[in-house]
């Protein structure tokens, strides 16, 4: 898997830009306290960790392809971005972040007890998790099939509505969590919004 990301990263234009960026902006920035520590889950080329320490927070970037972590520390040379391996557990100790943005992460993810367990462990009492990834209603499989969304060489491992992701991050100990879907028209929304307390 390792090898893919790798390859990814090599492929991916230098002036790529995030999907839904304004949305994903706004959705973090309204979290960010002045000083907050946040752990930028997934970082890619490094924009929300730029984003996040223009907010105000402490943050950092984590990402398991090199040539990610390359690109994020070549474009914001003043941020910290660090390498992780991929199925091991985070570098940090227990309660280091009120923060772990995880945007367009968690469907690539194969091991998603583990990688949750993990963020729970970083985060500190009463920290949030914020993700965004692509929503996959029933009716937009329904219109556009499951292959337009996870093709056999694709590398989105899972695919969530609102129901499903609120309902793992239950499971997996969260509280008060806020999962909303966004950008497009009713029932055909691109993109799910969650938000939730350690």
């Amino acid at each position: 898997m390792k090898v893919y990301f790798e390859e990814l990263w090599e492929r991916l234009p230098q002036d790529a830009k995030p999907p839904e960026l304004a949305r994903r902006r706004a959705f973090l920035t309204r979290e960010i306290t002045d000083g907050e520590r946040l752990l930028d889950i997934g970082c890619g080329a490094g924009e929300f960790t730029r984003i996040a320490a223009d907010a105000g927070a402490a943050a950092i970037g984590i990402d398991v392809a090199q040539g990610a972590v390359d690109r994020a520390r070549a474009h914001f040379p003043e941020l910290d971005f660090r390498l992780v391996e991929l199925d091991e557990p985070l570098p940090f100790e227990d309660c280091s972040f009120e923060i772990v943005w995880g945007g367009e992460v968690i469907e690539h993810v194969a091991d998603t007890a583990r990688w949750l367990s993990e963020v729970r462990r970083v985060l500190v009492p009463s920290g949030r998790l914020l993700l965004s990834t692509p929503s996959h209603g029933r009716l937009r499989l329904l219109l556009g099939g499951i292959e337009a969304f996870s093709p056999p060489t694709g590398d989105h491992l899972h695919l969530y509505c609102a129901a499903s992701l609120e309902r793992l991050l239950r499971e997996f100990g969260f509280g008060q969590i806020a999962v909303r879907t966004v950008a497009g028209p009713p029932l055909l929304r691109r993109l799910l919004l969650a938000r939730a307390v350690r």
